[in-house]
């Protein structure tokens, strides 16, 4: 806990705590962004008085440790089909807030049918999409999101679109569905931006509450080990080359009014 000395007539004033949904422990990499993105996410719940009636449906790489550090019921699901497990779940128990957290190999590559149908169907389940471009768990191979010229394990003199293909904007792709109510796209990178992150995490987690479609909030995050570079230098480059490939800011908000009904086709 966090408290600023206030005047000597008045008590200290806490500007900061620890979320009662967040542990103590962490196993992630020195660096991680991860971390981050999980304080967000007990934070917004907690705020949001959910937490006890939220169940995360987690999936299979390193997002898969998110149910060690949030105190909510959890759900393990296959290799890229959270999305499939989180629409039988939200289905079943539609008073629950129901949230899946990938990172960009379980979602964008081995589940790729899985979340664009869900997101066509506009299932009323929140995604949580942790982009670091790379498969961090499995030893730093080459992920759908990597990007060009990137160095890993499985493309080592850098990503050939010629060879690999270009990366993917999951997001953008998702954001044309008419089912998809809100998609947005924030970083860990520094303080600003994590404020910001939070907000779209928020605004999607109260689309799902207020009855609205699928929404999905893609976090930008660093991975040093696998990027082969300092924590300090993964920022940096989270914030240079990572950025321009994937730009920032709320890609649709389509509000939750049309919930009730077929979600109108946008326009041209």
């Amino acid at each position: 806990m966090i408290t600023r000395q206030a005047p000597a007539t008045t008590e200290g004033r806490t500007i900061y705590k620890r979320p009662a949904l967040l542990t103590n422990t962490t196993s992630y990499c020195p660096g991680c962004g991860h971390g981050i993105v999980h304080r967000l996410l007990a934070e917004v719940l907690e705020e949001l008085g959910v937490g006890g009636r939220t169940l995360l449906v987690g999936s299979v790489g390193c997002s898969v440790f998110a149910y060690d550090y949030l105190r909510l019921d959890a759900i393990e699901s296959p290799h890229g089909r959270a999305a499939a497990v989180a629409t039988g779940v939200k289905r079943y128990r539609p008073d629950r807030v129901v949230f899946t957290y990938q990172g960009d190999g379980d979602l964008a590559a081995i589940g790729t049918a899985e979340i664009v149908h869900a997101a066509a169907r506009g299932e009323r389940f929140t995604t949580i999409f942790v982009n670091n471009g790379i498969y961090g768990m499995t030893g730093g191979q080459m992920a759908p999101t990597t990007l060009l010229g990137q160095r890993t394990t499985s493309s080592p003199t850098g990503r050939d679109p010629l060879l690999m293909g270009y990366p993917i904007r999951i997001t953008e792709m998702l954001a044309q569905l008419p089912g998809v109510t809100y998609a947005a796209r924030g970083s860990v990178a520094d303080a600003s931006q994590i404020g910001k992150l939070k907000a779209m995490i928020r605004r999607a987690c109260m689309v799902q509450i207020e009855g609205g479609g699928f929404s999905l909030v893609e976090a930008l995050s660093n991975c040093p080990v696998g990027w082969g570079m300092t924590p300090q230098e993964s920022i940096e480059h989270l914030k240079g080359p990572v950025v321009e490939a994937y730009p920032l800011g709320v890609i649709v908000d389509r509000g939750a009014a049309a919930a009730g009904s077929a979600p109108a086709v946008p326009e041209a």
